[in-house]
């Protein structure tokens, strides 16, 4: 396989694993202000909760170059009730990167990834602790380098299934993506699975341990990586924030799989008054 298709692949790897996100309800997925809530919240992909993630990850030891990569999803989250039983969450997700060494030694490439749409269509009642979400996902060939994307539109279905039990939170989200058109040369057809578990304590601190999967279907790569997380949920004034991250250690048989990698969210959170 030649260089331009293994940076492709890695591109799609990118897109399909940089939306995970975590949020979490309450019984009736109605969102209150207090830290404990918020930490709660922030542990299921289809809460009712409005919030503007910032997720930093930096790459190390990327590719055969032993190369870098920045990257920054920006991922806006927008609930919206459709009517008294179900709402509908739109989930955003911007990359902009910027890496070195990774395409060619001395290589830099700086821009805007592919953009990710997610829509979770997903009932507000919780019965016996089981949350659910299903909807379609989008890939939109948005970057402006052709190292940073892969020239297709793709969409695909996307599900999360989650438990909320006590203080603990635990589930998997799934997605797969199939090209649709586009002038890109290589066709997308790749699964992303992402089992995760968070616990929330009464202080509004968090510890997550959750790992991301992306398997392309046409040339038997996998990649992934697994991450621990810890978060705390404070103020800055009026504006409630949790910060957060931690390591990401890779696994798979991608050519392009960093050695390691940190994790570092800045997450706006805007609760119901």
């Amino acid at each position: 396989m030649n260089i331009i298709k293994k940076i492709k692949l890695l591109a799609i790897a990118l897109f399909l694993s940089s939306g995970a996100l975590f949020a979490q309800t309450e019984e009736t997925q109605e969102t209150t202000g207090s830290a404990e809530d918020l930490a709660k919240q922030l542990a299921n992909p289809v809460a009712s909760l409005i919030s503007l993630p910032f997720q930093n990850n930096f790459d190390f030891g990327v590719g055969p170059l032993d190369g870098f990569r920045y990257n920054l999803n920006i991922q806006p989250v927008i609930p919206i009730s459709l009517n008294e039983n179900w709402n509908m969450i739109s989930r955003t997700i911007i990359p902009l990167i910027s890496q070195n060494d990774v395409t060619g030694k001395g290589n830099n490439e700086t821009g805007l990834g592919d953009i990710a749409q997610s829509i979770f269509f997903s009932p507000k009642a919780v019965k016996n602790g089981m949350v659910w979400g299903i909807g379609p996902v989008l890939l939109l060939p948005t970057a402006t380098n052709d190292y940073l994307g892969a020239d297709k539109f793709g969409v695909g279905p996307n599900a999360v299934v989650l438990k909320l039990n006590g203080q603990w939170t635990y589930g998997a989200l799934a997605n797969h993506v199939w090209s649709v058109a586009g002038s890109g040369s290589n066709d997308i057809n790749a699964t992303f699975f992402q089992p995760f578990m968070t616990y929330a304590t009464k202080t509004g601190s968090s510890f997550t341990l959750a790992s991301e999967n992306t398997q392309s279907w046409d040339n038997s790569i996998f990649g992934g990586f697994v991450g621990a997380y810890y978060a705390k949920v404070t103020k800055f004034g009026s504006q409630m924030v949790q910060l957060g991250g931690g390591p990401k250690v890779f696994y798979g048989n991608n050519p392009f799989n960093p050695d390691w990698g940190l994790r570092l969210n800045v997450i706006l959170l805007f609760p119901k008054k």
